[in-house]
Order: C-alpha cells, then structure tokens, then sequence
C-alpha cells in the first residue's frame, strides 16, 4: 500500500494556520519500488474544490443570518444590563492588535514543532478542540433541535450552578442553564468527538470545522465598517508576508492536526470515504472575511430596506475572491495566500456599490 503524505500547503489568515491545499500524495510503486506521485483526475480535482467552496459558504451564509438574531439578543441585554448574554465585539484598537498576535501566536507554534514532538503537542491539541468542538457543533445544532424535538416529549430544565464563598459575599463562577434538547445535542456532539479524537476522519474534522466557522462568524462582532477593513488589511499583510516571505506558515499547517481547517479528498470517486490526498481550506479564510459579511448584513438591516444588497454583493465577492485564489493556485502551482484575493474582493465590490447608491458615508459611520 501506498504511503500517502499531504503535499504543500496554501496557508492563509490567522494561526492555527489557515490552508489552500492542493496535497500531493507520494507513494511508493509496488513493482520496482520508486517513489511514484498520485495524480488526482480533473473530476475529483473538481469535485474537492467545488466541496470546499461550498463548505465555505455554508457557515458564512447562515453564520450572518444567526448574526442578526444575535445583534438583536444583545441590545436587549445591553437595555437590560445582562451583558453576560453579549457576543465578543472587536473594535478597532483589537483588530489592528489582532495582526501583531496572531503573528507571535504562529511563530510561537513554529518553535514548538521545531523544539518539542510534534506527535505530543497535536495530542494536547486534540484534547483542547476536542472539548472545543463539542460545544461549538452543539451550539450549532441546537436551532435544528428545536424545530425536530418530539412535542410529545418532556423537554426538562437544568442548571448547573457553581458558587464561591457564602451569605453576602457569595459569588457565582459558573451558571449556566440547560434543558434536555441541549443534552441530546451535547451527546450527538460527544459522539462525533470521540470520532474524531480516535480516528481522526476528515468527515468528522469538518463537522467540528463548519461549528467552529459557522460560531465565528455568528458570534464575534465588528463594531463598524472601519473596524473591519483594519482587521481585513493587516490580516492581508500578515498573509503575505508569513506566506511568501518565510517558510514559518508551511511549517506549522503540515505539522499541526486539529479541526482548524475543511478538508476534502479529491481520491473521493476512486478510494471513497478511505480517501487520503487532501485539498484544504482554512478557516480563518471563512470567518475573518465572514464577519465582515455578516456586519454588512447587519448594515442591510439598520437601513430598514427590504434588499440586502450589501451582504448578497460580498458573499458574491467572496466567491469571486476563493475562486481566484483556486485558479492562481493551478496556474502558478505554488502557495497562495487566500486573504491577498479575498480582501481586496470582499472590501472593494461593496465600497464600490455604496458609491453608486451614495450611501458610502452611511456605511462607514
């Protein structure tokens, strides 16, 4: 049997690394015994990317919409000073901070692939995202849940309730109410994690993947428009530069294992779900693009319009962006950092449509 190893990566965005990959799988002949390389067909080639592209889609899509709900949940929590309930808001002083440590954070991980075991650093990585995981593809889930929960059956309260000290100086540390639909998810979830931990399946590293992206997006809030094109233009710097001017992000996403990526195998139609020669997408390539989206939807509705120009027109502009990065990749045959095409595409098609329509001062205030 072949052994197979995953080829140069196109890492891009936020450490842990973000990839574009198309692997090479390197084999060994069974007849003379030389080293042979796996040649995907154009079908499966396909058949990966087109997956990827619409995996990425996916959690921007419905990321944004969740977004708005969650929008609203916090005015109604800041009016009722509950900020306990409030989604992480990045404003301008975190985004151009955010460049600096994601760059430390990724040199850091360099260093300790190159100091310590590679094997026992990914084991305590799995461990952190498989707790990680579980609560985010439950919180995912939970929606769904809701609408396919039996009726006839008793969907129980719970609270689990941790406390420090008594009487007045008592303090709660952790309060956090449950009912039986989140425990069904929360045991679906287990399940994919054991799945994952064990046998480290690309089905299951996406599930956890689409959480993670799909949470992001949802959850982590730029305060303006000007926040966002901060965060967007240093992570752009910081692409580049960690892509073409050093091999630090090549290092670190061939070596690190966890579901910080979604992987597709373009061996699918001949190997099946035993495929192994991967093509990868980032998802720091979906969620920091994807929180721009979702505040340019969030934008759509303040104007109280019945269209959603701005969003429809970046989520097109994110696909004309991913699928350019994909077609220089193919063309060049060398790593391609997704954010030099992706943020330019996602912060001029907009800006461009709010010139047209005179509303450009609207959208950055």
């Amino acid at each position: 049997m072949a052994d197979v190893e995953q080829g140069a990566a196109l890492p891009s965005g936020v450490p842990p690394p973000d990839v574009l990959n198309a692997s090479a799988a390197n084999g060994t002949d069974a007849a003379n015994g030389t080293a042979t390389r796996f040649v995907s067909t154009p079908e499966g080639t396909a058949l990966a990317y087109g997956s990827l592209v619409l995996m990425a889609l996916l959690p921007i899509f419905f990321g944004a919409l969740r977004s708005v709900s969650c929008a609203k949940s916090k005015v109604r929590s800041y009016r009722s000073d509950n900020s306990s309930d409030m989604p992480e808001t990045i404003t301008s002083r975190d985004a151009a901070r955010f460049p600096i440590i994601a760059s430390c954070t990724l040199f850091g991980l360099y260093l300790f692939f190159k100091i310590f075991s590679q094997e026992y650093i990914n084991l305590l990585l799995s461990m952190y995202f498989f707790v990680l995981g579980i609560l985010a593809l439950s919180h995912t889930m939970s929606p769904l849940m809701n609408r396919a929960f039996p009726t006839n059956l008793p969907n129980r309260q719970y609270q689990l309730l941790f406390t420090q000290g008594s009487g007045e100086a008592k303090e709660e540390i952790v309060n956090y109410e449950f009912d039986t639909k989140d425990l069904v998810c929360l045991c679906i979830s287990t399940v994919v994690g054991i799945w994952y931990v064990l046998k480290k399946h690309w089905v299951a590293n996406n599930l956890f993947g689409l959480a993670f992206a799909l949470n992001g997006v949802e959850l982590l809030h730029l305060n303006n428009v000007s926040t966002g094109c901060i965060l967007l233009g240093g992570l752009f710097i910081y692409d580049v530069f960690w892509v073409f001017g050093t091999n630090v992000m090549v290092t670190v996403a061939k070596s690190f294992e966890a579901p910080i990526k979604l992987v597709f195998p373009q061996d699918l139609l001949e190997k099946g779900l035993e495929a192994n020669n991967f093509a990868m997408l980032g998802l720091g390539d979906i969620v920091i693009p994807g929180i721009f989206i979702a505040l340019l939807l969030r934008f759509d509705v303040s104007l109280r319009k019945d269209s959603r120009t701005y969003f429809y027109t970046s989520f097109l502009a994110y696909i004309f962006g991913l699928g350019l990065t994909i077609f220089v990749m193919h063309t060049f045959k060398h790593a391609q950092p997704a954010l030099l095409y992706l943020v330019p595409a996602c912060i001029g098609f907009p800006v461009v449509v709010a010139l047209v329509k005179g509303e450009l001062t609207d959208m950055f205030r």
